[in-house]
Parts: C-alpha cells; sequence; structure tokens
C-alpha cells in the first residue's frame, strides 16, 4: 500500500498540471450538471416493512381519495379568552383555504363538529393534492395568508401539520466552523500558505461531491438531508486528511528530503492511513443501508461518497497543490507562531510521559468520567419532531397548544385506523369502532370514512395523551393488539397508521436495528484495524474506546435536548425525545471517525515501534509526532459540526451537536488519554497477534516499512 502511495505521490507532484486539470475539469462538469439536471429533495421518510406504512400503501391503491399520501395543514382558530367563534368569521377563513394553491379539500369545523364545548376554538383540516415536500414558498404563503381574514375579525390563527415543513436549506451559518477550521490551521502550521492547502483541496472535494448528490437528485427521489450530512462530514475529513499530509510533507522537508520525495513519501505513510481511516469511515456511513430505513441509507451513501471523494482528493489532488508549492509551505508565516514548532520538548511529548508515569490513574480517572458524563443516557426517549417540539414562538406550537386546550392533547396526534374486508364492512366497522373506542386512554372515534368501493373504511382514533408520550404509544399497541381478535371474529384486516404511528413505527424500527448495526460495523472495522496494526489487542481497544465516547455523547445529548441543560447557551429552543434516527446515525458517524484518530495516532506508534523502538518509547515518540496534529484535526471537526448547532432544524442542530461532542471526548479523553495509558500499560503485549492469524492477514504496510526500506536500497546505490 505504502508503495504504491508513494509511486501515486510522486506521479500527481511531476503531473501536476495534468492531476489539478482534471479535478477542475470535473468540478466544473459535475457544477453544470446540478444546475441543469438536479431535481427536487425530498423532506418525506418512508419505512418499509411496518404496519404504518402498509397501510399507506393500501391507502394509495384502495383508497385514494383519503389523500393519506398529500400534506396535510391543521388551522386553528380562537376567539379571545371568554368569548365565542363568530361562524361568519371562521366561514371567511375557509373559503380563503380552499382557494389555495394545491389544496383539495377543506373541513369547515362546524360541519366536522371540531369545534371545543366552549365554542371558543376551531380546529379546520387542509388536504394538498401533493406531498409536503411538493409544496413551495409560494403554496405555502398563500396557505398562511387565509389567516388575515379571521385576524382582521380579532381571531387567533396558527397553523400545525406537515405542509408547514420546507425542504431542509444549508444556511451560511452553518459553515462557519470553516472560519474556525481556517485559524486552528494557521496556529497550526504557522504559515498562511500552508494553512490554505487543506481548506482548498477539501472545499473541491466537498464541491464535487455535493454537485455529483445534485445531480443524483435528478433520475432519483433523494432526501434533503443527504447532501446536508455529506457537507458536514466531507469538509471535516477533507480538511483532516488532508493536514495530516501537509504536516507530514513538512516534516519530511524540514528533515532534508527535496519537495517531490517528500510528497511521495508523505503520500506513502500519511497517506496509506489517510486510506485506512477514510475506509473505515465509508464502512460505518455505508452501513446504514442494511438498517432498512430508506432516509438513513441514502444518507450514509451520500456521505461515504464524498468521504471516497476526499481520500481520492488527499492522494491525488494534494500532492499536485504541493507540486505547485514546494518550498512554500513554510512561507506566509504568522508573526509568533514560529516558536511553537521548534519547541525542544513538544507539549504532546510531556502529556505522553505524564500519562505513562500515571498510566493506572489516568485510566481509571478517565472511565470514571465517560461514565458520569453517560448516565443521562438511561433515560433516553426516541421520537420525531411534531409541533410539539417546534420553537415557542412558532406557529406550529402555538396551534399545538391550541389544540391541546381546546380539544385535549390527542387531537394533535389523530391515529388512523384502516378496516379492509369484502365481507361484512359495516358489521366489521361497527366492531372495531366499540372495541377501539372501550380501550383505556381513547378519547373519542370520529364516525367511519368509506371508500366508493365499499370494501375500506377509515377511523380516527383521538387519543387522550399527546403524539409524543408513553400513554399513545401504548394505544398503538393496544389497538393492534384488538386487530387480531378482530380478524378472527370478522375477517377484516385493521391496522393504524398516521403520523402519530408512523413516527412510533420509526423508533421502534431504529431500536431493533442498533444492535445488528453495530455489531456489523465494529466486526467489518476490527478486521481492517486488524490489517493496519497486525495486533488483535488493539482494534480491541480502540473498539471499547469508541464505545465509551458514544455512550458519552447520548448522555449529552439527553441533558441538553431532552432535559434542557444549556438549552438558552446553544439556541436550542425546545426539548423533547431525541430524534430516533440520531443514535444510530451518531454511531454510523461517529466510529468512523473515532477510527480515524485511532489510526492516525497509532499507526505513527507502530511505525516507530516497528522500526526499532522499544514498547514504551515508541508509544511516546509516536504520540509526539501526531498529537499536535490529532489535536488540530480534532479541532477542526469539532469546529465544524458545531457550526451545524446554529441550523434552525431540530434534527440538525442535535446531530451537529452530538457529532461535536463526540468526537471532543473520542479524541481528547479517549485517543488522547486513554490510548497512551493503556498503550504504556500492556507494553510489547499491545501488537500481540497469534501467529497463525499472522501468517494470513494480508500485510498492508501503513507504516511504511517496505518504503523505508526501498528508500535505504537506492541510498545505496552507487551513483
Amino acid at each position: 500500500m505504502a508503495l504504491f502511495l508513494s509511486r501515486l505521490g510522486r506521479f500527481s507532484f511531476r503531473r501536476r498540471k495534468l492531476v489539478a486539470g482534471l479535478w477542475v475539469v470535473l468540478l466544473a462538469g459535475l457544477g453544470l450538471g446540478a444546475a441543469t439536471l438536479s431535481g427536487q429533495l425530498t423532506n418525506s421518510v418512508t419505512i418499509p416493512g411496518t404496519e404504518s406504512q402498509r397501510a399507506i400503501d393500501q391507502l394509495e391503491e384502495r383508497f385514494p381519495e383519503a389523500g393519506v399520501g398529500g400534506a396535510t395543514a391543521r388551522v386553528v382558530l380562537a376567539a379571545p379568552e371568554g368569548e365565542t367563534l363568530d361562524r361568519e368569521a371562521v366561514a371567511g377563513v375557509v373559503a380563503s383555504l380552499q382557494d389555495a394553491p394545491k389544496v383539495t379539500a377543506v373541513v369547515d369545523p362546524f360541519q366536522a363538529q371540531s369545534v371545543s364545548p366552549d365554542g371558543r376554538v376551531a380546529l379546520a383540516q387542509v388536504s394538498y393534492s401533493v406531498p409536503g415536500f411538493e409544496l413551495t414558498d409560494t403554496d405555502r404563503e398563500a396557505l398562511l395568508a387565509a389567516a388575515d381574514q379571521g385576524r382582521d375579525a380579532g381571531l387567533e390563527v396558527e397553523f400545525g401539520g406537515d405542509a408547514l415543513q420546507p425542504v431542509f436549506e444549508t444556511q451560511a451559518t452553518e459553515v462557519l466552523g470553516v472560519v474556525v477550521a481556517a485559524i486552528v490551521l494557521v496556529i497550526t502550521f504557522g504559515s498562511l500558505i500552508a494553512a490554505g492547502l487543506p481548506l482548498l483541496t477539501a472545499l473541491i472535494g466537498v464541491g464535487v461531491g455535493m454537485a455529483g448528490i445534485l445531480v443524483a437528485s435528478g433520475p432519483m427521489e433523494l432526501s434533503s438531508y443527504s447532501p446536508v450530512l455529506a457537507l458536514m462530514i466531507g469538509l471535516a475529513v477533507g480538511i483532516d486528511y488532508a493536514l495530516f499530509i501537509v504536516s507530514r510533507y513538512r516534516h519530511e522537508l524540514r528533515d532534508g528530503r527535496a519537495p517531490e520525495d517528500a510528497a511521495a513519501h508523505a503520500v506513502g505513510t500519511a497517506g496509506s492511513a489517510v486510506v485506512f481511516a477514510g475506509l473505515t469511515v465509508i464502512i460505518a456511513l455505508s452501513g446504514l443501508t442494511v438498517v432498512g430505513v430508506p432516509l438513513l441509507g441514502e444518507m450514509g451513501v451520500a456521505a461515504s461518497v464524498t468521504v471516497a471523494i476526499a481520500v481520492l482528493i488527499a492522494v491525488t489532488l494534494l500532492p499536485a497543490v504541493l507540486g505547485f508549492a514546494g518550498m512554500k509551505v513554510f512561507a506566509g508565516r504568522v508573526p509568533g507562531l514560529r516558536k511553537t514548532e521548534r519547541s525542544t520538548r513538544p507539549a504532546g511529548e510531556r502529556w505522553a510521559s505524564f500519562v505513562a508515569r500515571h498510566r493506572v490513574l489516568v485510566l481509571l480517572g478517565s472511565v470514571v468520567a465517560l461514565l458520569v458524563i453517560a448516565i443521562p443516557a438511561l433515560s433516553m426517549r426516541l421520537g420525531l419532531p411534531t409541533d410539539e417540539t417546534a420553537g415557542p414562538e412558532t406557529t406550529q406550537n402555538k396551534a399545538y397548544n391550541l389544540i391541546s386546550s381546546g380539544f385535549g392533547p390527542g387531537a394533535n396526534g389523530p391515529l388512523v385506523v384502516v378496516i379492509q374486508t369484502d365481507e361484512d364492512p359495516q358489521g366489521a366497522v361497527q366492531a372495531a369502532t366499540e372495541r377501539i373506542g372501550a380501550l383505556d386512554g381513547v378519547a373519542a372515534v370520529t364516525p367511519p370514512q368509506l371508500n366508493p368501493a365499499g370494501d375500506t373504511a377509515l377511523l380516527n382514533v383521538i387519543p387522550l395523551s399527546g403524539p409524543s408520550s408513553e400513554e399513545t404509544e401504548n394505544l398503538v399497541s393496544d389497538i393492534r393488539s384488538e386487530a387480531g381478535e378482530l380478524r378472527d371474529s370478522t375477517g377484516a384486516d385493521i391496522s393504524v397508521t398516521g403520523q402519530t404511528a408512523m413516527n412510533i413505527d420509526v423508533s421502534q424500527k431504529m431500536a431493533d436495528a442498533l444492535l445488528p448495526y453495530l455489531s456489523l460495523i465494529v466486526g467489518l472495522a476490527f478486521i481492517l484495524l486488524m490489517l493496519v496494526f497486525r495486533s488483535v489487542v488493539v482494534p480491541l481497544k480502540a473498539t471499547l474506546g469508541f464505545l465509551g465516547s458514544v455512550v458519552a455523547a447520548f448522555g449529552a445529548v439527553v441533558a441538553v435536548f431532552q432535559w434542557g441543560w444549556l438549552s438558552d447557551l446553544l439556541g436550542v429552543e425546545s426539548t423533547g425525545p431525541i430524534m430516533s434516527m440520531l443514535p444510530i446515525l451518531l454511531i454510523g458517524v461517529l466510529f468512523g471517525l473515532a477510527m480515524d484518530y485511532q489510526v492516525f495516532l497509532v499507526t505513527r506508534m507502530r511505525e516507530e515501534y516497528v522500526h526499532g523502538a522499544e514498547p514504551g518509547t515508541a508509544v511516546i515518540t509516536g504520540f509526539k509526532h501526531g498529537a499536535r496534529v490529532v489535536t488540530a484535526a480534532a479541532l477542526i471537526m469539532i469546529s465544524v459540526f458545531a457550526g451545524f448547532v446554529l441550523a434552525k432544524e431540530s434534527l440538525i442542530q442535535s446531530i451537529g451537536f452530538a457529532l461535536a461532542f463526540g468526537v471532543a471526548v473520542d479524541a481528547f479523553v479517549v485517543r488522547m488519554t486513554l490510548v497512551p495509558a493503556v498503550m504504556s500499560l500492556l507494553g510489547k503485549h499491545a501488537w500481540w497477534l497469534p501467529k497463525w492469524l499472522n501468517r494470513i492477514l494480508p500485510n498492508v504496510d501503513v507504516e511504511g516499512e517496505k518504503l523505508a526500506k526501498r528508500e535505504g536500497e537506492r541510498a545505496l546505490e552507487p551513483v
């Protein structure tokens, strides 16, 4: 591997104009394609295999008039305190809603009897002909403008439902982390030119990846979250991978190598670590496709493609750019930052020596700290965003509160019960209504709606509790239990769907997939790390350290987004259940990134050990060479991810915070503290590998032993 990458780096350095030109042409071509061929991104979530999704698919076939696939809006009209609604004012709002674009039906609250007992609050249901992601800003503005007539008459008018959820778009505030990353690079290198190279290549890589995703959105239906995760991960790893290679290139130049040789050696050694680190990230992200949730699979594939591009950029375009820069990577120095590089005993070496001397105490203290941070994770509740979790000043949250005060919290998330039978529809509907209405937690069961064929009926079941409560989850389970008995007695096929049931099914699907997914990526990465380190102990230690990082990240997410700790400081407008897809997404992304630091830090230790250093010395020396650049890489990743905490979308906020916190814990507690403590404690046993396994494992030579041997042979050749 090292020899191949060294040759690739040398070729790119020599043919820099050709290599750089090819990447520029690729970027321009994909950019043109993105501008002309891109399609509409979607924010819809489908979960194949769940009861709620099967019911929706059946309704689209047998009862399309129900409009289950279209967007809906709940319009809440409320009179001032102590007054009742004016029917004419309500009728005017209803008429305006009916004139809005793409609206197929508006249910008048007085005709549907959806007026609160005190006559103060009314609920009108608006149905659209298209899904929410196909609604434009103009469509939503027309919906909101319908409230003007009611407000002019003194009514309070608020809106809820998925029709108000626009497709997520990246905002400028979410890439502020790049600015912080630039500052970290300048401090790390002390040179503006050296700092600019990782930023340049990372931005080109992200540009290629994002443009490719947008081109793919033409023939394929992609989630609006896919390019967001790709941008987030692509920026972070793109900068980090280039940082490691540029740092090694400067190190080789200082050791007296010519620029071309330095670039070849840097790509052969640090580039090998980049390739294997990238493979771990790609494995973890691609593994999201096995979860069975198309949204997560799309996000994982999009992000893994961007990571693959970042790796290719690092081992081809970066050495080409280094060819243009040459010795100028030391130019553009920033006053006051030169002394750090010339320190006779770097901080990394001093820290590694301290950890080695007090390894048992450091090890115990780090483990206890991780466990304490993880305590809130014991009370984690999963769910999907609802109008209840919207910001307190949003119309969605106000609509939720008005509905709760007028009709009870359950009216915000009615359950849709689908009854299908060819034998006795009326009897089946009556039996289902009676049995479901008698269940604990049911506030009301609305009259049934039948399709024209008379073989499919819908019942709206209003729970007593809110859509994200445990009581509503239990009610869904109870109705599904009754469905089996009703099927035996009536022959009808009964299922529960609707947004609330869909949220419950999604959460359960994620929970069920968590352990199999974790086993898959950990198993594959364990094998990959054995190839890299020629050890059984190091991959095991790396995996256990990752588990500590992820449970600590879960604890922090629960404390902030569920309990509300530091929510004002971080700009979290509302708290509630943790997004159901966050744990499995966090595991996938954080595992890949955690292995990045493991590879970058420990490969240098192994390089020293393979080249003859004593185990304890190898740990300290390897840590000394890797600590500064790993610290910078971690700060860059934390900055990029933290920039996404400024997003308005709760899912993006929580992902950004979870990844930023998880990377901070993994880099500074696990990799920079636990790793040197455990490695110094184990000594030569850290590199133990059974002889039989050593014989069958291919030697990928990440540490560049063959490369060093080849260079030594060249040095002995007569001139």
